[in-house]
């Protein structure tokens, strides 16, 4: 097995050899740019770490998490244009670079294909791969359509947004980890274990973004932090702090998420405080420790040796230990 950085870096190699400079070059031109902003590169990572995790060479899965990742910027092209971002990753989001109708095509265009990538597997594989590529994404297009409806909506649950973060972000790390397993043959329970470890830290992934988002260091964190109070964002933090508060502070924290001031200063402190005051702020760090251990509760099920799964939870607690 190979580490983190080095199985980022073979994909990275093989992303820059994937060629799309073909006609017309305003369907491609776009792709290339998007692909080529960086990101993490989780998912594509952990495809090629489950293929040899059960005893394949990562090169047997190279196109299918060349799919994944794909798929994923895909989405994000498409969610830039519904919440009319300018930026991804410090640059220009493409329909901003180009326009929305650049946005929308060039997005149809990359989902196409990442299916046609999985042409490149045969038979029993190919089946399996598709069956569950074609599932995750309606999945993440559910919890694309939960997210906007949350926006407009007053009563949301807890379970409800638990629900939206799994569909929308934690079924696709799950996806990446499954396909690796299906390319190395690994048994359905191995498949169904290794599916059910990265879709709990995806979710436990998704809980540390919220709370990074209000209590994350400004130097480290890459993004503005407070972005989702300033937004009026129904967060895991904002859903337990009204569940835990006093009528008024209920009422303070509902006003405070109908307001959008010039300068939001004063409204990120007084809510962050809220977040703390409610417990909301501790109940999300014990979230993400639930999940975390629900994933690791997972690995051991899975018929790997004891140091592959260790690597496993080495991963989990980097994850879990970051601070961008």
């Amino acid at each position: 097995m190979l580490s983190v950085l080095e199985y980022s870096s073979i994909f990275s190699d093989y992303l820059r050899k994937y060629s799309l400079e073909k006609d017309p070059q305003h369907l491609y031109v776009p792709i290339d740019y998007i692909l080529g902003l960086g990101g993490k590169r989780l998912r594509p990572v952990l495809t090629l770490m489950a293929s040899e995790l059960f005893d394949q060479p990562h090169e047997k899965a190279l196109d299918a998490a060349l799919a994944i990742e794909m798929f994923h910027n895909f989405s994000l092209v498409h969610d830039d244009i519904m919440d009319d971002a300018p930026l991804r990753r410090g640059e220009q989001t493409v329909h901003e670079k180009w326009d929305i109708n650049t946005g929308i095509l060039s997005g149809d265009a990359m989902l196409i294909l990442a299916y046609q990538l999985f042409e490149n597997y045969e038979g029993e594989v190919f089946r399996e791969l598709a069956k569950l590529f074609s599932k995750t994404a309606i999945e993440v297009c559910e919890g694309q359509q939960y997210d906007v409806d949350f926006e407009t909506r007053d009563d949301v649950t807890i379970p409800e947004y638990l629900k939206m973060i799994e569909y929308k972000t934690a079924v696709l790390v799950g996806a990446a980890l499954k396909m690796g397993a299906i390319i190395a043959g690994a048994s359905e329970a191995c498949q169904v274990s290794i599916y059910n470890y990265g879709r709990d830290l995806g979710i436990a992934f998704q809980l540390q973004d919220d709370y990074l988002d209000a209590f994350g260091d400004p130097e480290t964190f890459g993004k503005q932090v407070g972005g989702d109070i300033i937004e009026n964002k129904k967060t895991f933090l904002y859903l337990t702090a009204l569940e835990n508060s006093s009528k008024d502070d209920v009422q303070l924290l509902e006003h405070l998420f109908s307001i959008a001031p010039a300068d939001p200063t004063e409204k990120i402190t007084t809510v962050k405080q809220q977040f703390i005051d409610s417990g909301a702020a501790k109940a999300t760090q014990s979230e993400i420790e639930r999940y975390t251990q629900l994933a690791f509760k997972s690995l051991d099920a899975i018929d790997i040796s004891d140091d592959k799964k260790q690597l496993l939870r080495d991963f989990g607690n980097g994850l879990m230990n970051r601070t961008v």
